[in-house]
């Protein structure tokens, strides 16, 4: 039986129409009826999430392991704003995160009623469709809500925002089935031939031309930018940019020296990340990419090879490079270790030192909230992307990020395919790579947030298996454990490094390089 509540039905029928499959849920009494439908719809799989901001990164691992959109529920108030910082990422990240709330009838706004406030555009341009269903009275009003929901779902590759005002009473489920809908399909044109070709000619035919991809594989190419400084030989005259985003600073500034770019997306956004974009292609990024790499086999190109043996020069230095026990050490030791495992099971990387440290020694593509930067969900993503396969998933995490999302670990989806290698040196460790910040007394207590926990507690009062290092040998030894021991609940390794250490041995790295050039 479902909800008597017709705007709700009129949702969950076309979820289910649109083929969304699952959804995490929040608790509330508002959005009860909501909840009620989707965990009463045999098509859809519900994921219950206490903490709102946490729900929504896991919705947001989720979208990214199925590719399909995903549904996070919350209730009314303060409830949907804290999915903003989630809802961000995503709609930097192209992610099709549906975001459903319940709400207060609008006349109940701004009258001192409890848990009200204006929830219609509360996430603004963060999503790229916001729609409040109405109650409908009529059929005018009926088709309103079942065009506005269409209109909503049929948005891919970025947030939408569902709003639903639910009246009192909000506990009558006595409908027994779900409306028939009609349900609005969008048919993708895709990119033509001819157009796929002019973009491989384009760079076929430049005398300079570079082929680039953003998240979620870049590597080593911030290494090979710093081994070239300001050399013009090296900088590209047309560049194809496929792919989400940069993380070096480094590369993308190189790359604004270019005369162009012509980028390749699903969307067809204008991302003039280089500020030198003229052309905008929609498509698949990857076919384009491996069109273009067909090409370069047939007829190999000077600049592109001259690139090529530039990052294998790179390549050689960082697997040459032997690190003394630090974080650079665990990662090297973690990509290292999963490239002889059987399963290449996927790998999320924390922003900050986790992601560039992966830049350096990941061969493969790699999943971080790259979208705009935040610590604020790392763990969460990686944990919902996990409740999705039964593959391994890894998440590598500095300290503050994970205590900050230490509330991922506090729910009940979690199994023992979710393995977590916690690098800890009691503070945000890339605020000792900034230049000049060095200078001000209040750096290690105040930015970089100094401290003394663990997270050995965290991990006693969620059922997790407790591993800990603090040299290279118990580091070595908990990677492999971590990568290959079989366990019914998620294992943690926390690798417990010197701060300083950390910082000597990243600027090493890159002497060495410079040494060598």
């Amino acid at each position: 039986m479902y909800s008597n509540k017709e705007n709700v039905n009129i949702l969950t029928a076309l979820l289910v129409a649109h083929g969304v499959r699952h959804a995490v849920v929040c608790p509330g009494s508002r959005n009860a009826p909501i909840v009620h439908n989707l965990n009463e719809c045999p098509d859809i799989q519900c994921y219950p999430v206490t903490d709102e901001r946490s729900a929504g990164f896991y919705a947001l691992g989720m979208t990214q392991c199925l590719k399909e959109p995903v549904v996070v529920c919350v209730t009314s108030g303060t409830a949907l704003l804290n999915l903003a910082p989630a809802v961000a990422e995503a709609y930097y990240q192209h992610q099709s995160l549906v975001v459903v709330s319940a709400d207060r009838p609008a006349a109940w706004i701004d009258q001192l009623d409890g848990q009200t406030l204006p929830q219609p555009d509360a996430l603004g341009r963060f999503v790229r469709k916001a729609v409040s269903l109405p109650k409908p009275h009529d059929e005018e009003e009926r088709w309103y809500c079942n065009r506005l929901v269409n209109e909503a779902l049929l948005v891919r590759h970025a947030p939408v925002h569902i709003n639903v005002p639910i009246s009192e009473p909000l506990f009558d489920f006595s409908v027994s089935s779900l409306p028939e809908e009609r349900e609005i399909a969008f048919l993708p044109a895709d990119t033509p031939a001819h157009t796929l070709s002019h973009v491989v000619r384009m760079f076929m035919q430049a005398k300079r031309p570079m082929l680039i991809a953003g998240q979620p594989m870049n590597p080593n190419m911030d290494e090979a930018v710093c081994l070239v400084e300001d050399d013009e030989c090296y900088v590209p005259d047309f560049v194809l940019y496929t792919g989400g985003s940069i993380v070096s600073k480094r590369v993308k500034h190189f790359l604004r020296k270019a005369k162009e770019t012509w980028t390749v997306n699903e969307t067809g956004e204008v991302n003039d990340t280089f500020m030198n974009l003229t052309h905008v292609v929609q498509g698949d990024g990857d076919v384009v990419a491996d069109q273009v790499r067909f090409m370069l086999e047939q007829q190999p190109h000077p600049f592109v090879q001259q690139w090529d043996e530039l990052l294998e020069r790179v390549r050689q230095h960082a697997i040459a490079y032997q690190p003394a026990y630090s974080q650079m050490a665990t990662v090297k030791c973690v990509e290292s270790q999963r490239s002889k495992v059987e399963s290449q099971f996927p790998i999320h990387y924390a922003n900050s030192t986790a992601i560039r440290l992966a830049n350096i020694y990941a061969s493969h593509p790699v999943y971080c909230n790259r979208g705009v930067n935040g610590i604020d969900g790392s763990l969460s993503t990686a944990a919902g992307f996990s409740c999705v396969t039964d593959e391994p998933v890894i998440c590598v995490i500095g300290d503050l990020s994970f205590f900050y999302d230490q509330n991922a670990l506090w729910n009940q989806n979690l199994r023992g395919n979710f393995r977590i290698l916690l690098m800890n040196n009691g503070k945000g460790g890339i605020f000792n790579m900034l230049s000049g910040l060095e200078q001000s007394p209040a750096r290690d207590r105040f930015v970089a947030a100094g401290h003394h926990t663990s997270a050995k507690g965290i991990c006693e009062q969620n059922d997790i298996v407790y591993l800990r290092a603090e040299d290279m040998t118990e580091m070595q030894e908990g990677v492999e454990r971590l990568l290959q021991e079989q366990s019914d609940r998620p294992m943690l390794l926390e690798v417990f490094t010197d701060a300083a250490v950390d910082e000597q041995v990243f600027r090493d790295y890159y002497a060495q390089i410079r040494k060598n050039r």
